[in-house]
């Protein structure tokens, strides 16, 4: 078939004069394009290329002239698609978003490897850049190893819906990342490329046959499944890599093995918060499945280790301990006998064989050479893995035991038997409930929900100081304090069976008082995860503040709760560290983007001096999600932006909904975000100006942006007559909550009240309809209200805030990138869905008049003539996008009206669930 013009190249999209550098970008881009339209081509005809052809020429005019002529013809074709046309046409834009993502991602990997190829200096944001820095700084060998040995820098993956792909998908195009990159590692003959090319037609063709969307929606386990698939894609073998990469590095001023201290946590399967599909038998499915995998990881390194490792006694000596390793082994094969480091690992890959078995009822895909004893603990596991390596190391093949068995051992540090650490967490008004009504049934009349904070507090301290349980047998429990035992029975059993670290971590959300954390510890006592005789408490009890007003007050709640005796003991039991969680989603929606990044700004602060003054340690636990709106943007900018004494070495962050997929389905972008997350929390900890004390002059000029971005803000979101109506008819919310994204309802309760409403569908919302209001909302206001007080120096200081400011610079860059993938006339075209003309007039006005005022303040400050000019790479990459999302835009517009004026037939809802799809791939992170 002759070569055909690309549907999705985006050649006539290319700005002009773009550097060399970025030239194999655009080639990938060019090729995968090229794969695209000839799949379209054969798998739809000629007439829908054709269409699919015509929209393309006419959006990329309409872009890069400004052409109006283009833009109506644009429209015209549009709304003359039949039903049929109108599901390819958005397929095939959905799937160049997807093929655009992953040449990005490819280039980002080209570029990295680049640079250290010929940089004379190593990269910001890895550990060899922060290591050569707090060198140059002056920090001590000791010191640094001091860090390592207290610091904890984890990842935790949640479960929140913004995912919009399927497993499957998501399989295709790791396989097409994949053989892109075998194209640029390799000097390809010209069969190899012919090879590679058709390698790709399959992959394209495949993800154009596989369905975009779930017909049902995800269940826990689905979700927990979903969660184990990035240990195989980058962690189980990326982090052992980069511990090794760490050590070598480290040699002269650590010559011990490091620590742990880069580990992954999960909340899938154990975050119960408005979700009651979140149950025991769910909790115990979830860490079955998360050893299972750890398991089948160990078993198939023993299996290639044994392989390798074929060492004979006449050649290469052992220690005695690793003979009598050998020795107890079942392996008794005569080929073997004069191969004891074989024998070895056979009897281990047998005692991991029966542990598997014993714990999980796992059966093995290979059979052992024999039967063997179970370990006790991964500890036991480890150590018999340390005489394997000690014996290579004493009987000169220490470089064999650099290879494999270096990366196993560290796994079996890393993930144990439990694979990952599994954090419960539940609202605190369940709680309250809980131990109310367990209260009342050993002492009625207790009121104890009548009861006011103080008289609540001591209570609870009375009661968390006796050995009586509170829960009876012969009681009838409600079903929900019925389900809420069961949950923490099936995690003191997971910590029995798969060790202390397989739970460890129990977040309150809506956390406004210290009665909500000694509650937790009240109910952690009835399954014997507190026991008052030893003053033991075995989980880190962690208050999540959320709210505006909860994030002003959260440092004199710790305060309090540290000064409380009773529970100081039980702290200074668990290393005297206190771990806070700090809500950015629901405080934007609170109090908008301005205000929210101020709060959290100032709560650490409060939280650090607390902790600082009762001889405590703080750790912060940042919930944050993908979108600029919950929180996101570059975590490495980000750690560095926190106040002086917020980070000291620990650091726990979440990695919510498209996120994960972006960060850690490929592993080599995977290494690199976990990199990254390692460097900042060393910068941010080790150098002396990596935290400063801003000055007072700005603080006070913070302080009054938020509160005039405040009151804008709330003004429009909480005090304007119909914006609840405004939002969900100008909006794709209806469609959203009924979109199979995952397993939690949409809101919290069942109405139409945006304060009901969860962050994520809030904050994804406003994405689909190109607005992005949760990024910048109030700022514009902010701005100029705070000028009119200071014509004469006002802008001078916020320029010098942004220049000199880490906080402020990444608020303002984050800005600068969500308004860039904004459109203001895309989103006046979703107002006109609203059917009060009066009310859309009202809302719109304001919108658009804050956007300008936005615009124009932050590229004052910034000093940029345009959007993104300190960033071209990531401006060329948006824009070279908007052709591609404006038709999704434009069509999801035209199936909104028809679905709303009565069209509910499923091939109508699927197609705005399709464009859905399409548009967040295309923003990437919009959720």
């Amino acid at each position: 078939m002759p070569e055909r013009a690309a549907p999705v190249s985006g050649d006539a999209a290319d700005p002009v004069g773009i550097p060399d550098k970025d030239l194999p970008l655009r080639n990938d881009i060019r090729v995968l394009g090229r794969i695209l339209g000839e799949t379209l081509h054969s798998q739809e005809g000629e007439a829908v290329f054709d269409i699919v052809e015509r929209i393309r020429r006419s959006s990329i005019r309409f872009h890069r002239d400004a052409d109006e002529s283009a833009r109506h013809e644009l429209e015209d074709i549009l709304n003359q698609l039949s039903r049929e046309e109108t599901t390819q046409v958005i397929r095939a834009f959905t799937y160049f978003s997807h093929l655009a993502n992953i040449a990005e991602d490819q280039h980002h990997i080209r570029r990295t490897r680049a640079h250290a190829m010929i940089a004379s200096a190593p990269r910001e944001g890895t550990m060899a850049h922060a290591i050569a820095a707090v060198r140059a700084a002056g920090v001590s060998p000791a010191a640094l190893r001091a860090f390592f040995d207290r610091a904890l820098v984890s990842p935790v993956l949640t479960a929140h819906p913004t995912e919009v792909r399927r497993r499957s998908t998501l399989d295709r195009e790791r396989e097409i990342a994949t053989l892109l990159a075998e194209r640029d590692r390799t000097r390809l003959i010209p069969e190899e490329i012919a090879a590679n090319e058709e390698a790709l037609r399959r992959a394209v063709l495949t993800l154009w046959q596989t369905a975009l969307l779930r017909r049902t929606r995800l269940a826990a386990i689905d979700e927990i499944a979903n969660g184990l698939a990035y240990y195989d894609y980058t962690f189980l073998r990326e982090l052992p890599h980069l511990y090794a990469a760490l050590e070598d590095q480290l040699a002269d001023a650590a010559p011990a093995a490091l620590p742990s201290f880069l580990r992954i946590g999960s909340w899938i399967g154990g975050d119960r918060d408005g979700n009651p599909f979140v149950t025991a038998e769910v909790l115990r499915q979830a860490t079955l499945m998360q050893s299972d995998r750890a398991f089948t990881f160990y078993l198939d390194e023993l299996h290639e280790l044994g392989r390798e490792l074929s060492l004979h006694a006449l050649l290469v000596d052992a220690t005695p301990e690793l003979d009598a390793l050998a020795e107890r082994s079942p392996d008794r094969s005569p080929h073997r006998a004069r191969e004891p480091y074989r024998r070895t690992i056979s009897g281990i890959y047998a005692r991991v064989a029966a542990t598997a078995r014993a714990l999980n009822g796992a059966h093995v895909l290979r059979t052992p050479v024999g039967e063997a004893s179970a370990y006790g603990d991964a500890g036991e596991l480890a150590a018999d893995l340390d005489v394997l390596h000690n014996s290579l190391v004493a009987n000169g093949s220490a470089m064999l035991a650099r290879g494999r068995l270096r990366d196993l051992r560290r796994a079996v540090d890393i993930f144990g038997f439990h694979l990952a650490a599994l954090d419960l967490r539940q609202n605190a008004d369940v709680h309250e409930r809980t131990v109310a009504e367990l209260l009342e049934a050993a002492a009625p009349g207790t009121g104890y929900r009548s009861l006011g904070e103080d008289a609540r507090v001591a209570v609870l301290i009375a009661e968390l100081a006796t050995v009586r349980p509170l829960v009876s047998p012969f009681v009838a429990y409600s079903k929900e304090t019925a389900a809420e035992l069961d949950i923490l029975r099936a995690a003191a059993g997971a910590r029995r069976r798969y060790g202390k670290t397989a739970i460890s971590h129990y977040i309150i959300s809506k956390a406004d008082g210290v009665s909500d954390v000694l509650e937790v510890a009240l109910l952690l006592k009835e399954v014997g995860l507190h026991r008052p005789q030893q003053e033991a408490l075995d989980l880190d009890i962690v208050p999540l503040f959320e709210t505006i007003d909860d994030l002003r007050r959260c440092g004199a709640v710790i305060e309090r709760l540290l000064a409380l005796p009773a529970y100081r003991r039980l702290l200074d039991g668990r290393g005297a560290v206190q771990e806070v969680m700090l809500g950015y989603s629901d405080s934007n929606k609170d109090g908008g983007y301005l205000t929210s990044g101020w709060e959290l700004w100032k709560a650490e602060v409060a939280l650090v001096e607390a902790c600082r003054r009762h001889g405590a340690r703080l750790r912060l636990f940042h919930g944050r999600g993908g979108s600029v709106g919950r929180g996101g943007g570059p975590s490495y900018q980000a750690i560095l932006a926190q106040p002086a004494g917020a980070v000291d070495g620990t650091i726990r962050i979440t990695e919510q909904g498209e996120v994960i997929a972006a960060k850690y389905s490929n592993a080599e972008v995977g290494r690199r975000n976990l990199e990254a997350l390692a460097a900042a929390t060393v910068e941010a900890t080790l150098l002396p100006d990596a935290a400063a004390v801003p000055p007072a002059a700005f603080v006070a000029a913070m302080e009054a942006l938020s509160a005039h971005a405040y009151r804008a803000y709330r003004g429009l979101v909480y005090e304007t007559p119909g914006f609840e109506r405004y939002f969900w008819e100008a909006t794709v919310i209806g469609e959203i909550v009924n979109l199979n994204l995952g397993s939690r309802p949409a809101s919290r309760r069942p109405t139409r009240r945006i304060a009901d409403l969860r962050a994520i569908p809030w904050v994804f919302s406003w994405s689909q309809c190109r607005l992005m209001l949760p990024g910048w909302y109030g700022f514009g206001s902010a701005v100029r209200d705070w000028l009119a007080d200071r014509p004469a120096d006002g802008m001078a200081t916020l320029r010098a805030m942004y220049r000199e400011w880490p906080f402020f610079a990444a608020l303002l860059s984050n800005m600068d990138m969500v308004l860039a993938k904004s459109d203001i006339a895309i989103a006046a075209r979703y107002a006109g869905l609203v059917t009060d003309p009066a009310l859309r007039k009202a809302i719109f006005d304001r919108l658009r008049a804050e956007w300008q005022a936005t615009v124009t303040a932050l590229l004052d400050i910034m000093e940029q003539n345009a959007l993104l000019e300190s960033n071209p790479l990531l401006g060329r990459s948006i824009r070279n996008r908007f052709p591609y999302l404006d038709p999704l835009n434009h069509v999801q517009i035209e199936l909104l009206k028809h679905y709303r004026a009565g069209d509910t037939d499923e091939h109508t809802v699927r197609d705005i669930h399709r464009t859905i799809n399409g548009i967040a791939a295309g923003l990437r992170n919009s959720g």
